[in-house]
């Protein structure tokens, strides 16, 4: 079991990130680019979106603006991308997690070729993760399923390995972490870089913003 904290101090871009286990989920989102750390997470009425911290200077909101947070029912949908749109619409239409992602693949940015992270947190504390990543030209699609627990563990997905141009994807199964404080993991990110984090903890959010002074 990893240090989440000390892997996030000796990264400064693993990008997006998810971690769930224990009845949590922690999503925060990272930025290079002045369009990408020009946002902000915003409430709403079934979970979060992004939104420009400064509109005016928003340059292109594809890939960027999109709602990372949606209940459905009693489960919540984390994702780096519209595709927690994707899974939600299939929930309510009575398919799954896997499914939904099937007829989905990594974001179309090359030369880096943004792997899409999920994660579906369950009723009774099950979870599921899931990347899709282009290896070889192609797509592939990798779930992984958890039992739940109450142990203090979490799975740790990002985007990224680390920095570089094009960037390196995340490679591996996810990392089993020690769920910490999230005040301790929003500090621990690069400050340069980290854009907003988001917080479900049993039922109780906590929201993160750079640009709003957190």
């Amino acid at each position: 079991m990893k240090d989440l904290t000390e892997l996030l101090r000796a990264n400064p871009y693993p990008g997006r990130g998810i971690v769930t286990g224990s009845g949590r989920v922690l999503y925060f989102i990272m930025g290079r680019s002045e369009n990408s750390r020009n946002r902000i997470f915003v409430p709403t009425t079934d979970g979060i979106r992004t939104e420009a911290h400064d509109p005016a200077r928003m340059q292109d909101p594809s890939l960027i603006i999109y709602h990372p947070v949606r209940r459905v029912g009693r489960d919540l949908v984390v994702t780096n991308g519209d595709q927690t749109d994707t899974i939600r619409d299939a929930l309510v239409a009575g398919s799954d997690f896997r499914r939904a992602l099937l007829g989905r693949e990594y974001e179309p940015d090359g030369p880096h070729y943004t792997p899409r992270i999920s994660s579906i947190l369950h009723e009774d504390g099950s979870f599921e993760l899931s990347i899709l990543k282009r290896v070889a030209g192609r797509c592939l699609r990798v779930f992984y399923c958890y039992e739940g627990s109450d142990d203090g563990r979490g799975f740790f997905l990002s985007t990224y390995a680390g920095d570089g141009n094009p960037l390196p994807s995340f490679a591996g199964e996810p990392v089993e972490v020690a769920v910490p404080d999230p005040a301790e993991v929003w500090a621990a990110l690069d400050p340069a870089n980290k854009v907003s984090m988001y917080v479900w903890d049993n039922g109780k959010e906590t929201i993160f913003n750079k640009n709003r002074g957190d």
